[in-house]
């Protein structure tokens, strides 16, 4: 550990003496920084009269000295904690209170000319000092007995905490502070007036037939989404898991379809199908004589919508929950006379516990920050993510107002995460101990099997009928309207001249743009959320509970909050990253970590820490544990971060759409332009090519992760 907490001090100072400190136009690996004539690196931007950038070098000395002449190593680990942490928060309070625009802190602390002209936002020297810092910090934190002295699991949660606060908390602070503004200043009465209004909280519509306030509409529209989508992932896993089901592949990829759907597509489909003039509607109608109604425009077609959307989700998450159910414990309750239903009611559904839990979380929280199908299909049905954008970007813009329907957001939130603690309790949920079993589940009783199957293939058929119209739109001229055959709408989106090899195509810039941000962000997000279900499930520290819950903030947030957050935040110092692809990679990484958290929560429930321990008795430390034990195990739990990661990071909408750039333009609004103009055809047919390249993606993603084997029929089915 000190030759540890060494290197990364050394690391550090290297990258003062030696990176450009403050962000560069061309960038670092083109080395145009070194010649620019701008004192770039941290020493010469100290002897060029920004003094104040002198700590934190004389940090990295000071804990150098501290390491090579302190020989107790408690001492020693204590004093260098002391000093690095001294210097990781000068460095961050240099650069809120010396900036060159945008809020400053103690403005009339430094009123020297250099100081009052400030400085630009940080670059990779900065970076690199600080990640070396924080380092140093928690080896040294380890090494003075705290986190059962294990260097990697400290470092783990330091980082995290610190990507937390700076990517999450730092810019949602920004928006949230907006809700105590009132002319200029803060008046907490005014807050708590507007927070408890009849607006937000009004039952009238369980009174007086009145309409109810926008809280209440999305706490029922969050919870009956959060249900029926768990019901639905659960009927879709135990059909893949429990029966013989011969269209399991093609099931597969209709459960995946939904989720791989570029915005406003789904909406619109409904609509062309089940709208007043719709071809369902109107077959219907003519059928029966029935009425041709609106009812899909309102909670209904939200739900509706909603359902088809995130039980993909609940899928994921809930798959690798079934299958990781002991069938030795089944069987020992068919041995005890138990019939098929008391088997999966008594003993296999208890089990799945924090696969529904989260599953039901992860569809409660998606339907809150839902903000398109609402834009879409929710006419007369207010929800606080589409009063939130309308606060933001309405004629009458109110910033105040947003920040109160995000905290009444959050609450909600809060609320349902605690329930779902308090439905799972202290129980223990592991069933995967590494004993070898027969492998076989207990199989479905008939009715159960009659149900699951009742649900799913009426669900995959509306699916397959949904998708297939969406494919068949971008095929003809106008859709709903003129139906000829034509090929125009791809031409023009990805045409290709062969003759100088140039992609002509007005689509190809952000179809590039966004395969390379979204293939960045993916395993980056996969990597963060799982790390930190690894050290919810598995490590006990101070806190733990506050810092699960700040794992989902981001989440909980509508993308429109988020995006505003993010320019606010990010377009001045110490961290400017707007008009970046970085800021794009860093809002897919903390928007979507929180499905990789919950489900290597409900996958890692499932493995008993008897493994962990026995590859620590065997020598393994805890980073070849989680390589080598724990990571081959959670083979579901990757796919579907991986997986969801992906195709977030090309579908989103409402968190980038004010972060793109002409630089760095998404395919989302990029679609949402063509929309807006009238271009259906165009944006119809970019979209049938995202499904058709997330598709491919998704395969390509299941076979290098490969299949997680539990059973000895697995091993003997691979061996074969």
């Amino acid at each position: 550990m000190k030759n540890t907490a060494f290197i990364w001090l050394a690391l550090g100072l290297a990258g003062f003496f030696v990176l450009p400190w403050h962000m560069t136009d061309m960038g670092v690996l083109r080395g145009a920084w070194i010649n620019d004539g701008v004192a770039s690196t941290g020493l010469n931007a100290a002897l060029a009269g920004q003094w104040w950038l002198a700590p934190i070098a004389l940090a990295f000395v000071a804990a150098m000295a501290i390491q090579l002449g302190i020989s107790a190593p408690v001492k020693r680990a204590r004093t260098t904690l002391i000093v690095s942490l001294t210097g990781l928060v000068w460095l961050a309070v240099q650069g809120l209170v010396i900036t060159r625009s945008g809020p400053r802190i103690f403005e009339n602390l430094l009123t020297t000319d250099t100081a009052l002209a400030g400085q630009l936002g940080m670059g990779v020297g900065a970076g690199l000092c600080a990640i070396s810092l924080l380092f140093a910090a928690t080896t040294s934190l380890s090494q003075s007995g705290k986190g059962q002295g294990d260097a990697f699991v400290v470092g783990t949660i330091g980082l995290i905490v610190a990507l937390v606060a700076v990517f999450v908390f730092f810019p949602v602070l920004h928006i949230l502070v907006r809700a105590f503004q009132v002319d200029g200043g803060y008046a907490f009465g005014d807050f708590f007036t507007r927070f408890f209004s009849s607006d937000l909280w009004g039952l009238g519509c369980l009174v007086s037939g009145q309409n109810c306030g926008v809280g209440i509409n999305s706490l029922f529209l969050a919870v009956m989404t959060g249900a029926g989508t768990t019901l639905l992932g659960l009927a879709f896993a135990l059909v893949f898991t429990r029966t013989e089901f011969r269209a399991k592949k093609l099931l597969r990829v209709l459960t995946l379809i939904p989720i791989i759907t570029p915005p406003f597509v789904i909406g619109l489909a409904l609509i062309l199908l089940f709208g007043r003039t719709g071809t369902v509607t109107a077959f219907f109608a003519d059928l029966f004589g029935l009425e041709q109604t609106r009812w899909l425009y309102g909670f209904w077609g939200v739900f509706f919508a909603q359902l088809l959307s995130f039980t993909p989700i609940a899928f994921l998450v809930l798959i690798g929950v079934v299958q990781g159910v002991s069938p030795s414990m089944e069987e020992a309750s068919q041995t005890l006379d138990a019939d098929r239903w008391q088997t999966f009611r008594y003993v296999s559904l208890p089990l799945m516990r924090p696969g529904l839990a989260n599953a039901f979380l992860l569809g409660f929280i998606e339907s809150l920050a839902d903000f398109g199908n609402p834009l879409v299909l929710g006419s007369g049905y207010p929800v606080l993510s589409t009063d939130i954008y309308f606060a933001i970007v309405g004629s009458v813009a109110d910033p105040a107002k947003a920040a109160i329907l995000a905290i009444a957001l959050l609450s909600l939130t809060l609320t349902a995460f605690l329930a779902q603690r308090a439905w799972l309790g202290k129980k223990s949920y592991a069933t995967i101990t590494g004993k070898a079993d027969s492998g076989q589940n207990a199989s479905l009783n008939p009715v159960l099997r009659a149900l699951c199957y009742g649900v799913v293939l009426p669900w995959a058929a509306l699916t397959a009928v949904i998708y297939s119209m969406i494919i068949f739109g971008s095929f003809v001229k106008l859709w709903g309207y003129n139906h000829s055959f034509t090929l125009d709408h791809y031409i023009r989106a990805f045409s290709i001249d062969f003759s100088t090899g140039r992609f002509t195509g007005v689509a190809w810039d952000s179809y590039f743009t966004t395969l390379t941000i979204s293939s960045i962000a993916a395993p980056l997000t996969a990597l963060v959320g799982l790390a930190t279900a690894y050290l919810l499930v598995r490590q006990k520290f101070v806190g733990k509970d506050a810092f699960e819950f700040s794992t989902m903030l981001s989440f909980a947030i509508p993308g429109t909050v988020i995006g505003v957050s993010y320019i606010m935040a990010f377009n001045f110092p110490p961290i400017e990253l707007t008009g970046t692809s970085i800021i794009l990679i860093i809002v897919f990484v903390f928007r979507n970590m929180p499905v990789g958290v919950r489900g290597g929560i409900a996958a890692m429930s499932q493995l008993d820490k008897s493994l962990d321990e026995a590859s620590i008795t065997l020598g393994a430390n805890s980073f070849t544990t989680v390589r080598r034990v724990i990571a081959p195990l959670m083979g579901p739990a990757i796919l579907a971060a991986l997986t969801y990661s992906f195709v977030r990071a090309i579908t989103s909408v409402s968190a980038v759409i004010f972060l793109v750039s002409a630089k760095h333009n998404m395919a989302t609004s990029f679609i949402v332009g063509r929309v807006e103009n009238g271009e259906y055809g165009l944006a119809i047919a970019y979209s049938a090519v995202l499904i058709l390249t997330m598709l491919a993606a998704i395969l390509l993603l299941q076979l290098l992760v490969g299949k997680r084997r539990l059973r000895r029929a697995d091993r003997v089915q691979q061996a074969a």
